[in-house]
């Protein structure tokens, strides 16, 4: 039996997870590969008209995988790691999936509450022993990949002379072919990138204290968070928001953290499939020049 790993939405974010536990598992496994323009195409022929770029995305790595695989793993993720909820998509992902490919061998399909680590194991081992495999090397494989979710990232210190922070969801901000080869392109212009994985946990954590209530989603806890601290230490000189066309929860962190960092030049990109690359270039170009101007104004001031 050969299972398929779609390489679309939360496996951006949870890939290290994901790829050590199917290596314990000792299952086969084929990975989807890096998006491109075939696997597009097929998402938009099997997703609803509705559903924003990254979810039509999705639906073209299982079409991909469904001719080399006997089954399919599609995560159904309720809560994550932190606690905090996503876009109401992913509760029901497989099903979303079923109805636009037609595929019934999805896998691994139970709610998954990766905040609670037992909880979360035992819906591991209940998924598996569909497949046949036994409940204790589920459990190993699970107690090593759940250690990957809390590895901290190496933070790189910066000497660019303009440093933006490029925020935005996951399977946005590290898709190439999503976002059109960003970093390549801010890479060829000597600007420095940073992420809201650049910084620490307790650092987001403590910018939501001036807030009214806690965030409910973690992209908004995590960009909104990364944002507020990267602008109070002035640490970048500016943002870029990669946000999907029709995206509600964008809107909501967009605005707040606009509001936060209100002297912070922001750039908001909105992506979909029909988003035309010279547009794209244009307006990255000409946000660039308007951050160079900036500096060189406050280094003549100054």
């Amino acid at each position: 039996m050969r299972i398929g790993i779609p390489e679309g939405l939360l496996f951006h974010r949870y890939e290290r997870f994901i790829r050590c536990f199917f290596d314990r598992l000792g299952v086969d496994v084929i990975y989807s590969g890096k998006t491109n323009r075939k696997i597009l195409e097929e998402g938009i022929k099997s997703c609803v008209d509705e559903a924003c770029l990254p979810i039509k995305v999705f639906h073209g790595h299982v079409s991909k995988l469904r001719k080399e695989c006997d089954k399919i793993a599609v995560l159904r993720l309720m809560k994550c790691e932190y606690g905090e909820s996503i876009c109401p998509k992913f509760c029901g992902l497989p099903e979303l999936v079923k109805s636009g490919t037609g595929e019934d061998n999805l896998v691994f399909t139970g709610p998954l509450y990766l905040n609670d680590k037992n909880k979360a194991k035992k819906a591991f081992i209940r998924d598996a022993k569909l497949l046949g495999i036994s409940a204790y090397k589920t459990s190993r494989a699970f107690e090593f990949a759940f250690k990957e979710l809390y590895v901290n990232k190496q933070r790189e210190e910066l000497d660019n002379r303009i440093v933006i922070a490029l925020l935005g969801h996951p399977y946005n901000t590290k898709d190439s072919f999503i976002n059109m080869n960003l970093k390549d392109k801010l890479k060829n212009m000597d600007i420095g990138i940073v992420t809201e994985e650049d910084v620490p946990e307790d650092y987001k954590l403590k910018q939501q204290i001036g807030l009214l209530k806690k965030p409910y989603w973690l992209f908004l806890r995590d960009n909104y968070g990364a944002a507020s601290y990267l602008s109070e230490e002035k640490r970048i000189d500016g943002i870029i928001y990669l946000s999907s066309f029709s995206c509600g929860t964008d809107s909501i962190t967009i605005e707040l953290i606009r509001n936060k960092v209100k002297d912070l030049p922001i750039l908001v990109l909105k992506l979909d499939e029909h988003t035309g690359e010279a547009g794209f270039n244009t307006r990255i170009e000409a946000f660039i020049e308007l951050l160079e101007r900036r500096k060189m104004r406050e280094d003549y001031l100054s």
